[in-house]
């Protein structure tokens, strides 16, 4: 089959990102004909200025549309591109010059209908991006829970860098109406429908996340309260590994209380051993003192959001019984 791409990117009051996106676009090394479809998602900050610049040196397709998330605007990207094969980016990725030969060269070894691609630090990001980007992809914190980069059926891929085809799009009706937790409740119905999923670990990203403490916790609070909705919709899929980040604040807390209370210090001390193999990692990985040092807040930061969430939503649904979107309309579309 021959393959013809299409980057579906939605974008809400972030011109400046799109800038950098594009820009990447225009350096990408490749003979292969492309196309970006880029859905302004509501946005009172529009990119069209922007967008404009680079007509002239990219397949542009430009949509604008009333604010309804970005499952439903990649659904609406989707709808209206041009190719057989999507590539959906959110709008703080910036793209390797090698991206899309590496996901070429993977797809012809091993076709998939849908992929995952990492991401990683640029050079230019801020030193707080930069501890969040490991928090977020260390398999020392919650990196690894997703699958691993061998396993077929096990990796779910996340939507700042994914691939699917259109079958499975058709098949699938594309993303749902949660957010965040459309990327992975996209995953299971896939597997459900018979399709494979795989982590490309050379198709990577540069992906900014958030740039303060703020959102993050935010956004990984959200992370936390979206998980246990996903396990009532694809029960199967449940893992004792996402009740660890709630396990690990409670046991911190309690080994903390343990040592002030009781001079018990043995538990304390496993996790201050845990945070010295943390700076060891980080500091081999990001080359600075400083940003490991600020890898250790990221990843309680990561944990604490998480955690509670987790245990927000699970008591909300297990013991109130109450229902998600009445609980959590914020989560949906």
């Amino acid at each position: 089959m021959q393959l013809g791409f299409s980057f579906i990117i939605p974008v809400y009051n972030r011109p400046d990102e799109i800038n950098e996106l594009l820009h990447s676009f225009s350096k990408l090394k490749t003979t292969t004909d492309f196309e970006v479809v880029i859905i302004e998602d509501g946005s009172t900050q529009s990119s069209e200025t922007i967008i404009n610049t680079y007509k002239n040196q990219l397949n542009i397709s430009y949509y604008k549309k009333n604010n309804s998330g970005p499952g439903d605007s990649r659904n609406y990207g989707m709808k209206k591109a041009l190719g057989n094969y999507f590539i959906i980016l959110d709008s703080d990725c910036i793209l390797p010059p090698q991206y899309l030969t590496e996901v070429e060269k993977s797809l012809e070894k091993e076709f998939v209908h849908c992929y995952g691609g990492p991401d990683a630090a640029h050079d230019s990001f801020t030193s707080v991006q930069k501890a969040i980007n490991y928090a977020m992809t260390s398999l020392l914190t919650t990196g690894g829970i997703r699958g691993n980069e061998k396993g077929v059926d096990t990796f779910q891929p996340r939507s700042f860098n994914m691939g699917l085809s259109k079958e499975a799009f058709l098949e699938t009706n594309g993303f749902g109406k949660i957010h965040p937790g459309e990327d992975p409740d996209l995953t299971i119905r896939l597997w459900k429908l018979g399709y494979k999923t795989k982590l490309f670990s050379e198709a990577f990203v540069y992906h900014k996340r958030r740039i303060s403490w703020t959102k993050f916790y935010t956004q990984v609070k959200k992370f936390g309260l979206v998980r246990p909705i996903l396990n009532t919709w694809h029960p199967e899929t449940k893992k004792i590994t996402y009740w660890f980040p709630s396990v690990f604040i409670i046991g911190f807390i309690f080994s903390v209380l343990l040592a002030v209370t009781f001079k018990f210090n043995w538990l304390l001390n496993l996790y201050l051993l845990y945070f010295l193999i943390v700076f060891i990692h980080a500091l081999f990985k990001t080359q600075s003192v400083y940003i490991a040092v600020l890898s250790m807040m990221a990843i309680i930061i990561q944990f604490t959001g998480y955690g509670i969430g987790f245990l927000k939503s699970t008591f909300v649904m297990q013991f109130l019984r109450k229902k998600p979107k009445e609980y959590f309309p914020e989560l949906f579309f």
